[in-house]
């Protein structure tokens, strides 16, 4: 069987849900091309979440990021979308994404993009609503 690229990203229940802890993921083979001159652009990706209920399997993950090898893509769009799409499939508490893209016409880029779920706050019962003036 043929291992192929793919954009769905496979998940599995937390093992431990009523625990923050972080889960970090360095992928040090990304590739994507350049939309402007279609070379390709070689980065470092890392992951680093706090799981909800869900967390993300990682052969599915690295079929997702090997998706992105033929497709166009400015490095800040890509890891905006590598965050939308992980945030979709597992609902973290905290999740952020770091882009290290190798130089590029004499200069390298990061881009770092981070999401902060809700999280449900007790209301204290003595508490009393703002009154709108």
């Amino acid at each position: 069987m043929k291992t192929v690229p793919s954009k769905t990203l496979d998940v599995f229940p937390n093992p431990n849900p009523e625990r923050d802890y972080e889960i970090h993921m360095e992928c040090p083979e990304f590739t994507c091309l350049c939309p402007k001159t279609g070379q390709p652009d070689f980065a470092v990706i890392n992951i680093f979440y706090t799981p909800n209920n869900l967390c993300v399997e990682l052969k599915s993950l690295k079929l997702y990021l090997w998706s992105y090898r033929d497709e166009g893509a400015f490095h800040e769009a890509v890891i905006n979308k590598i965050l939308d799409d992980l945030v979709n499939a597992v609902n973290p508490r905290h999740m952020k994404v770091v882009g290290k893209f190798l130089v590029r016409g004499g200069i390298y880029t990061t881009v770092t993009v981070e999401h902060t779920g809700s999280k449900k706050r007790k209301v204290a019962k003595n508490s009393k609503k703002a009154k709108k003036s």
